[in-house]
């Protein structure tokens, strides 16, 4: 169904119809005072923001048919990879950079094309415009456009070595 969402609880995905609910908390997004500015970790509700809006991701991602094959392939576990993944997350938002893992050259193998870029980048959008108040949901996707954008740069120099 074109309104569908996935769910990720634990190990399994389960779809539900309907539109994917939202988080009042996060419907108004107030102006940043400039003499007390406040990192996008904190607009977006520090960790436990990014884990919730990684796990309705996540299980979209799974069951993607572009991209799900290439994330079954390499990811077994699935909750370690989340808390991997908000790591990473955390530091880029301007919270805190615990991540160690080397990403660019993690999709260096997958043999990544544009159209796996585009459903990603697809996905992390509408979920991002789902569950965001606007001006977070603009900043984390023009975040995820950069990386894109330099991940892709970074496997086409890379390519044939």
């Amino acid at each position: 169904m074109a309104n569908d969402y996935w769910t990720l609880n634990d190990e399994r995905c389960t779809r539900t119809a309907g539109a994917p609910p939202t988080f009042p908390n996060r419907s108004v997004s107030p102006m940043p005072d400039p003499s007390n500015p406040v990192s996008l970790y904190d607009r977006l509700g520090g960790r436990a923001g990014l884990v919730e809006l990684l796990k309705y991701f996540y299980a979209d991602v799974r069951q993607h048919r572009e991209i799900a094959p290439i994330f079954a392939a390499n990811i077994e576990d699935w909750p370690a990879h989340l808390e991997k993944i908000a790591d990473f997350w955390s530091g880029v938002t301007g919270g805190p950079a615990n991540y160690r893992g080397g990403m660019p050259m993690k999709h260096f193998p997958l043999r990544l094309e544009e159209r796996h870029f585009e459903a990603w980048l697809g996905l992390w959008a509408r979920q991002c415009r789902a569950r965001l108040a606007p001006a977070e949901a603009a900043d984390l996707i023009a975040a995820a456009e950069t990386i894109g954008q330099r991940l892709r740069q970074m496997i086409a120099s890379n390519a044939g070595q």
